[in-house]
């Protein structure tokens, strides 16, 4: 079996946790601010609060902008639905807005039309580790006086222009999930330069209440008190240890990912029914996922179930929001809807080797010719 994805561990990470098991603190303690403090020097943010997922991290942000009942947020549409749920978690009503048909970004040509007296901010996603047209996005959110929280799930260490994806707007969010660039199985990050958003947020990820590692330095008891409804988004220090482990080794696993990336490209060429994906200028693509397009005269689903039969792993890309049941919107996005029916995630995995892509190209060939 050629798998999907594969996370990349050795050694650093049964060291990283056992330093946390010999500690005897293993839930939210000092190994889980060392993982925030190094996803803040890494990004250049000044603060980083660690939670349990991704999700977490997009509703604790939105939170902490003081988005609520009756509510609008700008969402881009091709996106797993945590996007468009967290919005829901607040009360508030996502809008979905159309991607580009090239990056499966947010469209930011299609955004301001979706603009009313109750869109209080924006989510741009960036797709697959392919940040979004961050330029334009901010003037908008500028001009408008909205709010910036960037899905930056896939993009930890992917760079718009000279600046890394969740570090332009007023907060970005991070993935740890499996599947991601870095993983701790599951996790995530919230990151922002502002001081009452990142104490917001971290107060929040809490109960509403001190972190039991900082009242066990006080020297007289602290009794908390509950003032708001906070969560228990905390992550633990054992999962922040293989964060730690993993957060060396980003560079090299981007790069890897990077070089078999353009190897795709390569034998993609030769094959006139799937288009390679677009790398628009001026970013740096972590490439979290490799996603082509399919021909629309060939069927997407059936060919993942051959190329299964083959021993390989291929998935969709990701959803189009607009269509799932659980948002009853009625937005129209036609490009999100036509990547959705024809995006294929191929394997792509730090230890997968060249000889690996050619049998699957080889396979995806023969797949074809047998649904044809």
């Amino acid at each position: 079996m050629i798998p999907l994805c594969r996370p990349y561990f050795d050694s650093e990470e049964l060291y990283e946790i056992k330093e946390v098991l010999d500690s005897g603190w293993v839930s939210q303690g000092p190994k889980v601010r060392e993982f925030e403090n190094k996803v803040a020097d890494y990004v250049g943010a000044k603060y980083a609060i660690a939670v349990t997922n991704c999700t977490a991290s997009l509703h604790l942000a939105l939170l902490s902008l003081g988005i609520s009942m009756g509510d609008e947020v700008l969402v881009a549409d091709y996106t797993f639905p945590a996007t468009g749920h967290s919005v829901l978690y607040c009360g508030a009503k996502p809008i979905f807005v159309d991607v580009n048909l090239d990056t499966y970004n947010i469209d930011s040509d299609k955004i301001e039309e979706k603009i009313t007296e109750r869109t209080k901010a924006i989510i741009p996603v960036h797709t697959f580790g392919q940040p979004a047209e961050m330029d334009k996005i901010m003037k908008i959110a500028h001009d408008y006086n909205l709010k910036i929280v960037e899905d930056a799930a896939c993009a930890l260490g992917a760079k718009y222009k000279t600046e890394y994806a969740g570090t332009i707007g007023n907060i970005g969010c991070y993935s740890f999930h499996a599947r991601k660039g870095i993983t701790t199985g599951e996790g995530g990050m919230v990151v922002t330069s502002d001081k009452t958003l990142a104490e917001k947020i971290r107060y929040l990820s809490v109960f509403g209440m001190k972190s039991a590692w900082d009242r066990e330095k006080d020297q007289i008891l602290s009794i908390p008190e509950f003032s708001d409804i906070g969560y228990n988004y905390k992550m633990s220090d054992i999962t922040a240890a293989i964060g730690v482990a993993q957060l060396k080794k980003i560079d090299m696993i981007i790069e890897r990912k990077k070089k078999l990336a353009k190897y795709w490209d390569e034998k993609l060429e030769d094959i006139d029914f799937i288009s390679k994906p677009y790398v628009q200028k001026d970013v740096r693509h972590i490439y979290q996922s490799y996603v082509a397009l399919i021909d629309k005269n060939i069927n997407r689903n059936k060919l993942i179930s051959k190329l299964m039969k083959h021993g390989i792993q291929t998935q969709i890309g990701t959803y189009a929001s607009h269509i799932q049941p659980v948002y009853a919107s009625q937005e129209k996005c036609p490009n999100s809807l036509d990547i959705f029916n024809r995006s294929i995630a191929l394997p792509l995995y730090y230890e997968l080797k060249e000889e690996d892509i050619d049998f699957v190209t080889k396979s995806i060939k023969i797949s074809v010719s047998e649904l044809k």
